[in-house]
């Protein structure tokens, strides 16, 4: 899996992306955007007037319209570019936008290209003017694997990524990508990529198929000088909504992002996934139906955690299962949940390459009241640790309306831990074997917390199954993680599926994550 964005090999959200077509930049006469962008690559080097609205009415005058994704004819070599070749043109870095300007911030730029075949509008807002970005040779160079020099190349922007102090500061380092439909990347300090966050899902695992919102313009503030965060403004469009999108970047151990965003549905959406994340799980201790890897663990994430609107912590490690699964966790007003990498010891994962275990993980905080709904999870089947194979999001309950405004915010943090303080009791690792007969299963269960060390003995162990024979339930001290070891023997016969659930109980009191688990037989 890659170090860096721009390094790696192409994958599972790479591939959906490709089919999303050759796309061009809206063009409607009119409209706030058609005026925005015509003053901007018009040469107007008085730059175009922009408010905290503007995108807003943008979005809600381009909802109005039927949604249309022009074509554009690309000459040869520029239509059918190789991973290679797309990666021979190159950001020249002495360009980067805001370099020796007196800032933390640089902006560095993605060529269209490859499956990134969507053009983007990328502009500079400074001094509330809105500065269009030209794509041409004084920000590429083209390489001798792509052939047809700069004359005839069809420069064109896909996406950006900022760099920064993050690390050192004395060294401006890549935090944050967004390239490819509404997806986007970040991470913390000493981090690097792993899980990617969208924008928005639209009808995601449903039989009708998923649809794949883009992000086809961006709006940059220039941060003034001492500045910690970054502005950025987003169009979103697609067949069923346009969006408006603010990010309020703040780089750091943690990387913070305050999300606002105002949804125009074109119709009526009865799946919508709000705060999407996606990531990636092969194998690890949790499920391994793989067979022999000399890695133990191959994931991105290993759990998805929630802290729901009772104030529940819950707990679900991730499985590569062989047939496509969706699990629902109903809540009201949901208080956080994410994907975690919990596990920081290169030991489990033996990868020098990869280095899993400094992949972020990011919480989800909504601001205010989110309502009735359900943190739904998939988990698609994959072989390859390339391929993107595991989805979160909040899907609310109500269906969000054509004709209205829906609003939300959040805040994501991506870095090395759930940045909620507790001093309860937390799994730490889940193991699952074979047990002493073909339909039994030996569950393995670490935790550790604060709370262990105020108890006068052992808590007490509830477990819970929808189906199968729960059997030799077993507490006991783990000293070499200063917690506790819980164990118990499931047997599975006569089923092909099971719910498991285990809490820790002191006095009648949970004092622990609950625990869930899906085994399949498939």
């Amino acid at each position: 899996m890659p170090a860096t964005m721009s390094q790696h090999l192409p994958d599972r959200r790479e591939v959906l992306l490709g089919s999303a077509g050759f796309g061009a930049i809206l063009a409607l006469a009119g409209t706030a955007f058609s005026r925005l962008a015509a003053a901007a690559t018009e040469g107007d080097i008085q730059g175009a007037s922009f408010a905290p609205d503007t995108v807003i009415k943008m979005a809600q005058d381009l909802a109005g319209r039927a949604f249309a994704k022009l074509k554009a004819d690309v000459p040869a070599p520029f239509d059918k570019l190789t991973y290679d070749q797309y990666r021979d043109i190159r950001f020249r870095p002495e360009q980067a936008i805001w370099r020796g300007q007196g800032t933390d911030f640089e902006l560095q730029l993605f060529a269209l290209g490859y499956l990134y075949d969507v053009p983007v509008e990328i502009s500079v807002v400074d001094g509330g003017k809105a500065f269009a970005l030209k794509a041409d040779n004084k920000l590429f160079s083209i390489g001798p694997l792509v052939g047809n020099g700069n004359e005839s190349a069809p420069y064109g922007f896909s996406g950006f990524r900022v760099h920064g102090p993050i690390n050192r500061a004395d060294m401006f380092d890549e935090y944050l990508v967004f390239q490819g439909a509404s997806y986007f990347r970040a991470v913390g300090r000493d981090q690097l990529y792993g899980l990617s966050a969208r924008g928005l899902a639209i009808d995601t695992a449903r039989p009708s198929g998923e649809e794949f919102p883009y992000f086809r313009a961006f709006w940059i503030e220039k941060p003034a000088a001492g500045a910690r965060s970054l502005t950025i403004h987003a169009l979103l469009d697609s067949p069923s909504t346009t969006g408006a999108y603010k990010f309020l970047v703040t780089p750091g151990e943690a990387t913070v992002m305050d999300v606002e965003f105002t949804l125009f549905p074109r119709r009526t959406m009865a799946h919508v996934g709000l705060a999407p994340l996606t990531s990636m799980y092969r194998h690890g201790t949790a499920q391994n139906r793989l067979g022999v890897d000399y890695r133990p663990a191959v994931h991105d994430s290993e759990g998805l955690a929630i802290l729901n609107g009772r104030e529940e912590r819950l707990w679900r490690p991730l499985t590569n299962p062989r047939t496509l699964q969706t699990s629902a966790f109903l809540d009201k007003d949901v208080k956080g949940f994410g994907l975690v990498q919990r596990d920081r010891n290169f030991n489990d994962y033996q990868d020098l390459e990869a280095r899993y275990e400094r992949r972020p993980t990011v919480w989800i905080e909504p601001m205010g009241a989110w309502g009735e709904g359900y943190v739904e999870l998939i988990e698609i089947p994959t072989d390859a640790e390339i391929h993107d194979n595991v989805v979160a999001y909040w899907k609310p309950a109500k269906p969000l309306e054509s004709g209205l405004a829906h609003t939300f915010k959040y805040r994501m943090h991506w870095g090395p831990r759930i940045p909620v303080a507790w001093t309860g009791v937390g799994v730490v690792k889940t193991r699952i074997g074979n047990g002493d007969a073909p339909e039994k299963r030996l569950v393995v269960i670490d935790f550790k917390g604060p709370t262990l060390g105020e108890l006068a003995g052992l808590p007490k162990a509830e477990v819970a199954a929808s189906s199968g024979v729960i059997a030799n339930v077993v507490v006991q001290e783990n000293h070499e993680i200063q917690g506790i070891r819980v164990s118990f023997e499931l047997n599975t016969s006569g089923t092909d599926t099971i719910e498991l659930r285990l809490g820790l109980k002191a006095n009648d009191r949970l004092i622990s994550e609950s625990w869930l688990y899906r085994w399949t037989r498939a």
